[in-house]
């Protein structure tokens, strides 16, 4: 029974040697980049609470369009694997420009957003009771930051489109490495500007915005010309702009599969947002605070997160070639060993967490709440591993609608309320609501458990 129950959870040496090619680069690159945010995060804290915080607000309003994007080329990229599984490079080239039309879309319509509701939306942020910080300031140093960043974001769209593109079909080196280069311009351009050295001006929170805006800029000329420098290594890309059409029976099978998970992504960050902004009622210490727990924390979770890129990438080939049994078999594999380094991750946070807020010139209040933050989402970081390749798995296969409600219906049904009445109709400390969120995700962590085991998400879906 023992040497079953280890056959069926850990694999050979050749299971993890195949998952590491696949995670490692991924990892690397995002762990390289949460690092230089951390570092970002610290340069811009030591400026002050305020800049801090403003800045927290903008990235936070930013993630829903950054996971926008991600659901509106996920439904495309589930055939882009399966494609490249089925060795299909036509198939790849059309879901490649179909990513590119829905990029339009999605930048036009984040571009009205921003442009017209910004300070409404970053105002939603700043209405916390009075603990001592500045909001009119906070709101000028978010809107200055986002209007730079807005000039990047093109830049960022057309990345994801060739990125993700590389990535689905197993070439994980190259984003790596521009993503490295990328960081790198980051850092150096970040120190020069947000303090003004070398006789450069200081431009605080906007001369980050100004390294932020560039480094991506960068990324994604290095993408760009290592693919079209290389057609015989990416043949699914060779002629991909000789036309920039989409035959419309393929546009409504995309459209189709992906817009549950535009959908999910668009309401599942909403939902974030949401409960940063219910976290926020208590005040400025606590956007501080849940900014710097938020960022440590991500530095050590890439590790478990590339688990889900595994999962779509080697999963997904194995059901484009009907390989059914293998695909079931290296699931419970990688959900295992997820679930084991979200767990060593929790322990490094824990273990942690009274070091990394005491980088930061904020105040004394915003450094303990950080603290107790990193603290509970040490204890619940094995549940986050759990949910995410659950979540990866259930979408592996098309099961979009089913991922939409397992995800951001439950996110607005449960987690949400949970998070809005507790921090208008209770006295409850922020880190207690914080922690109930997360228990009430322990439904969902059985739900995902048995669709899993009922293998509802084999299926092929470019036969």
């Amino acid at each position: 029974m023992t040497h079953s129950l280890a056959k069926k959870w850990i694999g050979d040496r050749d299971f993890y040697k195949r998952v590491l090619a696949v995670s490692v680069p991924i990892m690397v690159q995002s762990g390289i980049t949460n690092f230089v945010s951390l570092l970002d995060n610290i340069m811009v804290g030591r400026v002050g609470t305020e800049q801090m915080s403003g800045v927290a607000i903008v990235n936070q309003l930013l993630f829903v369009y950054y996971l926008c994007i991600f659901g509106g080329f996920a439904g495309a990229g589930i055939f882009t694997a399966q494609y490249y599984g089925a060795d299909d490079s036509e198939g790849v080239r059309q879901t490649f420009r179909y990513k590119i039309w829905m990029g339009v879309g999605l930048l036009t319509a984040a571009m009205v957003v921003f442009i017209g509701f910004g300070r409404p939306l970053i105002g939603l942020y700043l209405t916390g009771s009075d603990d001592g910080g500045d909001p009119a300031a906070a709101m000028e140093y978010a809107w200055g930051y986002l209007r730079i960043i807005l000039a990047g974001l093109p830049a960022f769209t057309l990345l994801q489109v060739y990125a993700n593109t590389l990535r689905e079909c197993g070439e994980t080196v190259v984003p790596m490495r521009a993503g490295i280069a990328a960081v790198c311009v980051n850092l150096v351009f970040n120190y020069l500007l947000i303090y003004g050295k070398f006789g450069l001006p200081a431009l605080g929170v906007n001369g980050a915005a100004i390294a932020t805006t560039l480094s991506r800029v960068v990324e994604l000329l290095i993408v760009m010309l290592w693919i079209h420098r290389h057609p015989e290594k990416c043949p699914y890309l060779r002629g991909v702009y000789r036309t920039m059409r989409v035959p419309l029976q393929l546009v409504r099978r995309f459209f189709l599969t992906g817009s549950p998970l535009l959908v999910n992504e668009a309401l599942w960050s909403a939902g974030m947002a949401m409960l940063t902004q219910c976290y926020s009622v208590r005040g400025l210490n606590v956007v501080a605070g849940q900014n710097i727990a938020s960022t440590v924390s991500n530095v050590f979770n890439v590790v478990f997160f590339s688990m889900g890129d595994a999962i779509a990438i080697i999963v997904g080939q194995h059901l484009g070639a009907k390989r059914y049994d293998r695909a079931r078999d290296e699931d419970n594999k990688i959900i295992a060993l997820a679930i084991f380094i979200a767990t060593v991750s929790g322990l490094l946070i824990f273990a942690t967490s009274s070091l990394f807020p005491m980088i930061y010139n904020t105040t004394d209040e915003a450094k303990h709440i950080a603290t107790q933050f990193l603290i509970a989402q040490a204890i619940f970081t094995p549940q986050i591993g759990l949910l995410h390749t659950t979540y990866f798995t259930l979408r592996s296969g098309g099961k979009t609608i089913v991922t939409f409600l397992f995800d951001s219906v439950y996110m607005w049904v449960i987690s949400v309320p949970v998070a809005w009445v507790l921090s208008r109709y209770t006295a409850l400390n922020v880190i207690w609501i914080f922690a109930f969120v997360q228990m009430a995700d322990w439904i969902k962590c059985v739900i995902g458990t048995i669709l899993v085991k009922k293998g509802v998400w084999m299926h092929n879906i470019v036969q």
